[in-house]
């Protein structure tokens, strides 16, 4: 099947033992339309970005598949709030292939939505439109905010319905990620007593993900160390911008660092600290503050599948396993501290600066005050205390932030940037704009409802430069009216 837009795949996942895979090849649908290209990604990854816009509706919907593409379903395991299920796999997600972009970086291209695969089970392998602009959205504004994350090559419709609790329009969603391997993948193959897969798997992933501990005297246990400091590092940038995943599952977890599934997801309007959206979380397991906890519990069931591979001794293993898990909450509460500090312009280093952190959360959270404007109007008021007055409005009660204040000025003041250096340097990392929660249902009702797909243009564009002003857009900086709250997220499925 030719494709007159060539992607030049390298495929190295498929080269991996028949097991860890499945083949799969896209379900064809009836009438597909490309909703939007992302052309800089593509271009990034040394495609022909004219050449997808005039074939993306063909190949991102699967109707074709590109030269060079083996399509498949990666088989995993996982812990789905807490449960083990020893077979889930790519139930409605095929990965495309490889290519390594003109940074070097080797990265997959996985169609999601395109049809049922081997380990379907009894779902139809489709994802409705919705979750596809969701998806989009959410992904790409996580790019924009500077936190690892899979990214979204290109939407589609497909022309068909799906059936859920009620019928909506079919889309398909072209996914980009350094590589789709999750904690679950290494489930898969422990649940199996698959040692030899388990040394292959880690070996795939140290190459690909890892290459500088190839000369480590312990690899695999420098390969978990490794996967240990980049969760931890990224849930703590999930909880500097407010953002909930809403279901932090072993198998949606990737040993690359990146955020991955945007299914129930949602970021923080009023902070608090138990906020969860999920529909299916009914225990509040994957709440905003849990996620740091669930992290660790995540990389403990990692540790545990590389058991065999840390040493010939089970006892010894266990030790080693169990010392680099104890280093989680280390690594992840000074890159919290660290990523809190920087928004609230401390750079140096004081003992009282967690309390200090601490003390504003708090003060958010009796005042319901939105977490984005909060930080957002605090860096006005580094520049000048005459700028405190629409900082002090998200407060019902203003004397909370007024003492916080007082105590944060004296703080700043031992700093050695200037105030108007201080609120620039805040300002770079406390966005403007986020991916609000009323505003992606307003895009997805749109389309869903009208076919109209300015709203998700518009909001896209908007979150392309979430720390710049853009005084046109500053609608979509506000927290919604009362009667525009999202109580509840819902799973793409």
């Amino acid at each position: 099947m030719a494709n007159a837009a060539p992607i030049p795949f390298d495929n190295s996942y498929a080269r991996l033992p028949a097991h860890f895979h499945a083949a799969a090849n896209p379900t064809p649908v009836s009438e597909p339309w490309l909703i939007k290209l992302n052309r800089p990604l593509a271009e990034a990854l040394g495609l022909n970005a004219d050449a997808l816009e005039r074939e993306g509706a063909a190949i991102f919907s699967g109707n074709v598949i590109p030269e060079g593409a083996e399509p498949l379903g990666m088989a995993y395991s996982g812990h789905q709030f807490g449960q083990f299920v020893p077979l889930l796999g790519d139930g409605r997600a095929i990965l495309l292939g490889e290519v390594i972009g003109k940074d070097g970086v080797r990265r997959d291209i996985q169609l999601k939505g395109a049809g049922k695969t081997p380990y379907s089970r009894r779902g139809d392998g489709r994802a409705a439109l919705g979750p596809v602009l969701r998806e989009y959205i959410v992904s790409e504004a996580m790019f924009a905010l500077g936190i690892p994350t899979t990214r979204a090559l290109a939407a589609v419709v497909t022309g068909e319905p799906v059936y859920r609790e009620r019928v909506l329009p079919g889309g398909v969603i072209t996914r980009v990620a350094a590589s789709h391997i999750r904690v679950g993948t290494f489930q898969f193959l422990a649940a199996r007593g698959d040692t030899e897969g388990l040394k292959v798997l880690a070996d795939h992933v140290i190459d690909r993900h890892y290459p500088e501990l190839k000369g480590s005297e312990r690899p695999y246990l420098a390969l978990l160390e490794a996967v240990i400091e980049r969760q931890a590092f990224l849930i703590a940038r999930w909880l500097c911008v407010g953002f909930i995943h809403g279901v932090m599952n072993t198998d949606n977890c990737a040993v690359s660092g990146e955020t991955i599934d945007f299914g129930p997801c949602a970021f923080l309007d009023a902070y608090d600290p138990a906020k969860v959206f999920s529909s299916i979380d009914q225990g509040g397991r994957y709440a905003y503050a849990s996620q740091p906890a669930i992290g660790r519990w995540n990389m403990a069931r990692l540790a545990e599948t590389l058991l065999p591979l840390l040493d010939p001794d089970p006892s010894e293993a266990v030790n080693l396993a169990n010392d680099a898990i104890a280093g989680y909450g280390l690594r992840f509460q000074n890159h919290w501290l660290a990523g809190m500090k920087e928004k609230i312009g401390l750079y140096a280093e004081e003992d009282g600066d967690l309390d200090l952190v601490q003390g504003l959360l708090s003060a958010m959270h009796r005042n319901e005050a939105d977490f984005t404007l909060t930080f957002r109007r605090l860096c006005d008021a580094a520049e000048s205390s005459a700028n405190d007055g629409p900082l002090r409005e998200l407060f019902g009660n203003a004397a909370d932030i007024d003492t916080w204040l007082l105590a944060w000025r004296e703080r700043t003041g031992r700093e050695t940037l200037p105030d108007t250096q201080t609120a620039a340097a805040m300002r770079s990392v406390n966005p403007a704009f986020i991916p609000r929660n009323h505003r992606i249902e307003q895009a997805i009702r749109a389309a869903e409802d009208d076919g109209d797909f300015s709203l998700f243009e518009a909001l896209n564009d908007v979150l392309a430069k979430p720390y710049e002003e853009q005084p046109a857009f500053a609608a979509y900086a506000t927290p919604p009216a009362p009667s525009e709250e999202v109580l509840r997220t819902f799973c793409g499925t």
